[in-house]
């Protein structure tokens, strides 16, 4: 059987076996045993060092030389969906599938290490890191948490993420922030209950809570810059209601999306005074919960102008856009890059035909046409920020 570098045919082939049959098997969360052994296994066998059990993810180690250490970090779990694919490779387990593309996202780093292992021509360290539950936020903290960076203490860490809405095998990043931060709050407005006929002997906790919801998207639009966007959205307003009777308590939860930690923190304390002040003024109670469920994914300068340089060798300048729209998704990629500098970036999957479908889509399915492309991509990073003498 020929090297896998002499043959690229060969090796999209071997690519896209991998990616289908972690397409048929998805598993969700910390769940990805079998995943995880898969990818533990095929690292073994290309002559890495492996840990496994790190935080729940597995991480294999390419030596050569001296040189500097970057961690690639690829995310392995899939969602709670039911998929609607009848393809042979469509998922085979009831209410699980791999609607985000995480399926390919493990195969394109398993491919890279495959040829890195082949070929050589760097030298330094490789930390190929492999992530579980991503998509609950997690998956990076579990593996920081559990000694991740203090037993592969790498210069820079780099991501990327398929995109359908941006052209196959083109590439998008930019310097700083490139995703939001995810948080999440929940108002408990407590008031006084009464019989629905006599309001006046009643503080009446939806009348609270409808002007507390009005009153908290002045927050993006009269208390934080313009032109630094953000996102409020108030998701559930929960009530324990009888038509007759006014209730004693209403519930809110929703969402938030920022992209500083400055915005974060502007939100939060807006929101709180917003509530009480609101609740207060009517003679109710507000008490808020606010979590930060996702931190913002901001992009290192130089390791941006890397991956573009990078990306502009591989595919071409004129598939590179070295400054692209932030998107308002989270991914929690952007923990790691509060501990390390480092990049995430976009490769296009294409907006129709395979993985033309949006993500977390139960038609949607991994564009198998750009496996060897995001493999390339990290095969030349490696090389461009590890370069072997000579």
């Amino acid at each position: 059987m020929p090297d896998t570098n002499d043959d690229p045919s060969r090796f999209r082939s071997i690519l896209t076996e991998w990616r289908h049959d972690l397409h048929r098997h998805p598993e969700l969360g910390f769940d990805v045993a079998r995943t995880a052994g898969f990818v533990a296994d095929s690292l073994r066998d290309f002559g890495l060092s492996v840990q496994e059990g790190i935080g729940g993810g597995v991480v294999g180690v390419l030596r050569r030389g001296n040189g500097p250490s970057i961690g690639l970090r690829a995310d392995m779990d899939a969602l709670a969906i039911q998929e609607e694919n009848t393809f042979g490779h469509a998922s085979t387990m009831p209410g699980r599938m791999h609607a985000c593309g995480h399926d390919g996202h493990t195969a394109m780093l398993l491919g890279a290490a495959k040829r890195l292992s082949e070929e050589g021509g760097f030298d330094g360290e490789i930390v190929f890191i492999f992530q579980p539950a991503e998509e609950h936020g997690q998956g990076a903290k579990a593996m920081m948490a559990d000694g991740l960076f203090d037993r592969y203490p790498v210069d820079a860490v780099y991501a990327l993420h398929n995109m359908p809405s941006i052209p196959a095998g083109h590439v998008a990043v930019r310097p700083g922030p490139i995703m939001a931060c995810e948080d999440n709050f929940e108002i408990v407005i407590q008031g006084k209950g009464g019989h629905a006929a006599l309001p006046h002997m009643t503080v009446d906790p939806i009348v609270v809570g409808s002007e507390i919801v009005l009153s908290l998207q002045t927050l993006a639009s009269r208390h934080l810059d313009p032109l630094e966007p953000c996102v409020l959205s108030v998701t559930d307003f929960h009530v324990d209601a009888t038509r007759n009777v006014i209730p004693d308590k209403v519930v809110l939860r929703g969402d938030v999306r920022a992209f500083t930690p400055r915005q974060q923190s502007a939100i939060e304390d807006g929101m709180r005074r917003i509530a009480e002040g609101v609740a207060a003024a009517h003679g109710a109670s507000a008490d808020v919960i606010y979590t930060h469920e996702f931190a913002a994914t901001i992009n290192d300068a130089a390791a941006a102008e890397q991956v573009a340089a990078t990306a502009s060798r591989v595919l071409g300048p004129d598939r590179v856009d070295k400054d692209c729209r932030p998107v308002m998704a989270s991914e929690d990629f952007g923990f790691m890059l509060e501990r390390k500098p480092g990049c995430y970036f976009l490769l296009g999957n294409g907006g129709t035909g395979p993985g033309g479908c949006g993500l977390h889509s139960p038609n949607y399915d991994f564009n198998d046409d750009i496996l060897t492309i995001g493999a390339d991509l990290w095969v030349q990073l490696v090389r461009d920020c590890l370069p072997a003498e000579g």
